[in-house]
């Protein structure tokens, strides 16, 4: 009877085939051996980072006008104090929403295939920002966002995409393209929700249509849906499945000499996923990385919405979406620029350890930008303190290319990389739920009691930055061989995707 490859079939699993140099400059893959990197299927790649440019916009275009929205709605009864509460709970319900549904999606996509996951949770985003634009009671901005997160199981798939199109010699060109991709929806995100929001006051000739008036965040939500909608039409006209399925199911008669085949065949229960301490480590080094991010992503724009006088900065969502906007701007430049030659020279932990330690000069620059701020008002040495905290996120972001890297190594084989990436956006769905609430609260608590002068927060980011930092020490210096590195002795497989599809 034929039974799944495990660790112990292979005596050099969590030793590199190869001693692995990649360089993405000059077009080769050196180690002690030297071949060269295999081709890119361009066209489809193409096509997963505009489904990849879509998720940050849908996602976090509401930031910059939340804490607004949740002002004006009289959520807090006029209590500026308590906006923090409900901005973060709205922010945090698409989380946790997630969390019941992610693994589920990423799951299924090892079955049915990616592509229909990618196309239910594009179209989920486009309903749901509709709905949210078109809100008036807290409840309605609390269900739309569970909308959004009960069909999206986008990320998880994507990451499961990029497993199945690349192998060990041209992954890290992809995913140090990913971010990049990925900065340009962040700066687009802030833009559409900063720059569009209450169009009625900034363009009273053009929108002076009193729907404008009565739902005043609404085109940047149709903005966002827009984007999310021509992301399905793409993926549904073009993608191609990249979820191989073998010809001859599992009639074939097993030997000794197909375990291969018959892992490759076989999704591995997600309960024995769970157990495996390569899948564990790297999914806790992500869920890690997406809390103190999300929790970072969450406080910046309330403190800048904050009033001076109570240690923020009192700037309006416009100013804000720029400011999160520079954002993106900075990390699509630098991370295209220096992703790929820091991991080719320094490793994937060092970077991502060094990401990771970026978040403590990220949380000390808050108390000095408020004490700036207070003192003088929006001088120039603000405005030099919040570019250089922007810089530093940069430093930061490396931290998501690396683990990634880890996490789509770390499947024990093909078939399992959708339950793989879906345990990871799990953890990273659950923590991203706790993490703004958790975040906002606490500024919130800090500033209602006045610990420390309102300062707080931050010192307590800061420990818990210091304590999630040392789950990096366990990685390995150099991702795991995966699956597709290793020979697959002709399988033949329905999927006909060729290098230039």
């Amino acid at each position: 009877m034929s039974r799944l490859r495990t660790e112990d079939d292979d005596p050099t699993e969590d030793t590199p085939l190869l001693q692995t140099d990649v360089n993405a400059g000059d077009g080769r893959y050196k180690g002690k051996e030297s071949t060269l990197i295999t081709p890119l299927p361009k066209a489809q790649i193409s096509i997963l980072f505009v489904l990849l440019l879509v998720e940050p916009i849908f996602s976090q275009c509401i930031y910059p006008f939340i804490n607004q929205l949740v002002r004006e709605l009289d959520i807090t009864g006029g209590d500026e104090k308590k906006i923090g509460y409900y901005a973060g709970l709205i922010e945090s319900i698409f989380y946790l929403t997630e969390v019941v549904f992610v693994i589920q999606w990423s799951r299924l996509s090892d079955y049915i295939g990616r592509k229909p996951v990618l196309l239910i949770g594009t179209a989920g985003a486009t309903v749901s920002m509709v709905c949210f634009g078109l809100s008036k009671k807290f409840w309605q901005l609390v269900l739309s966002r569970c909308i959004l997160g009960a069909l999206n199981g986008n990320v998880g798939a994507m990451q499961s995409v990029v497993g199945e199109l690349t192998d060990s010699t041209n992954m890290a060109q992809v995913f140090a393209l990913m971010p990049v991709v990925w900065s340009v929806g962040a700066t687009t995100a802030p833009l559409i929700g900063g720059q569009l929001a209450k169009p009625h006051d900034r363009w009273p000739n053009v929108f002076s249509v009193h729907f404008w008036v009565q739902y005043p965040y609404f085109l940047p939500c149709a903005a966002s849906a827009s984007c999310s909608a021509f992301a399905f039409l793409i993926a549904a006209l073009f993608m191609k499945e990249t979820l191989k399925r073998k010809k001859s199911a599992s009639f074939a008669p097993s030997s000794s000499e197909d375990p291969g085949e018959q892992a490759f065949e076989t999704p591995i229960p997600l309960l024995t996923l769970l157990k495996h301490p390569r899948v564990l480590l790297s999914v806790a080094n992500y869920g890690a990385l997406a809390l103190l991010d999300i929790a970072y992503r969450a406080v910046q724009p309330l403190f800048f919405a904050t009033p001076r006088s109570l240690g923020g900065l009192g700037l309006p969502p416009s100013t804000i979406g720029l400011i999160l906007g520079s954002f993106g701007i900075f990390n699509g430049i630098l991370q295209a620029l220096w992703f790929a030659p820091l991991v080719r020279r320094f490793g994937p932990k060092h970077v991502y350890m060094a990401g990771m330690g970026a978040f403590i000069p990220l949380w000390l620059l808050f108390p000095v930008i408020g004490a700036l701020a207070q003192r003088g008002g929006m001088t120039p040495a603000v405005w030099a303190a919040v570019m250089l905290q922007q810089v530093v996120s940069v430093v930061m972001d490396t931290a998501y290319g690396c683990v990634f890297m880890y996490i789509t190594s770390s499947a024990p084989n093909k078939s399992s990389l959708g339950g793989t990436n879906g345990i990871g956006q799990l953890v990273a769905a659950f923590v991203r739920a706790v993490g703004p609430a958790s975040a906002t609260s606490l500024f919130a608590v800090s500033l209602q009691r006045n610990w420390l002068g309102g300062g707080a927060v931050w010192l307590i980011l800061i420990v818990v930055s210091c304590a999630l930092w040392t789950v990096s020490l366990r990685l390995p210096k150099e991702t795991w061989p995966r699956e597709s590195d290793r020979p697959t002795d002709g399988v033949a497989c329905e999927s006909n995707s060729s290098p230039d599809s």
